[in-house]
């Protein structure tokens, strides 16, 4: 599937319907292929059971301080639940520093190592960007040679293009949105909140 540069074009879903996610969860049925690109793209963080029979689809920005504040949460949901499979969509929205963050971020799939990198930087106090995002990945205990080249990668490229591509189909009013099944939330979520999405969710592909 293709999709253009900040074009937001999704090549083969302009005749499907746009699923909308605003503050409150949507029940809109989502069709098939719009779940594979959200679900299914070949670079992307997987967290939880990657085998698991439901996903959850997070997609954050390293500064957006509701991501941060749902974070325990969301532990505690993966911690609860062995067959949850947690897809995180990196969408860098909140400029350049975000976006520069984004980039370090997803170089660390490639050295296996996203889980204790992305747990730092949801902890930190700090404005994500570049410098802070090395220092955490250099705690993390990456080869720092390799990382900074891989940055530059056509897989992180893709992995940034394909959110701003679905978050513009799919007219996503910010970060943090969550999509499991055909029904989705925004913004800062509880434990409960993100357990009763998730069960929802099974009750309607399962």
């Amino acid at each position: 599937m293709a999709f253009t540069r900040r074009g937001f074009v999704l090549t083969g879903l302009a005749g499907t319907a746009a699923l909308t996610l605003p503050a409150a969860a949507q029940n809109t049925p989502m069709p098939e292929e719009l779940r594979e690109a959200i679900e299914r793209q070949a670079f992307a963080p997987v967290l939880g059971n990657p085998k698991g029979n439901i996903t959850l689809t997070e997609f954050f920005d390293y500064n957006c301080g509701f991501c941060k504040a749902s974070y325990p949460a969301l532990v505690a949901v993966i911690r609860d639940d062995p067959d949850l499979r947690v897809v995180y969509r990196e969408w860098p929205i909140f400029g350049d520093d975000s976006l520069a963050a984004a980039r370090v971020s997803l170089a660390t799939l490639k050295q296996g190592k996203y889980a204790p990198f992305h747990a730092a930087m949801m902890a930190s106090k700090q404005r994500a960007a570049e410098a802070t995002a090395l220092r955490a990945a250099e705690a993390a205990g990456l080869d720092m040679a390799k990382l900074k080249a891989d940055m530059g990668s056509s897989e992180v490229q893709d992995h940034i293009d394909h959110s701003f591509a679905l978050g513009d189909h799919m007219m996503l009013a910010g970060t943090p949105t969550w999509i499991a099944g055909h029904g989705g939330a925004f913004g800062q979520q509880t434990e409960a909140e993100l357990k009763a999405l998730i069960a929802q969710a099974r009750a309607e592909l399962l």
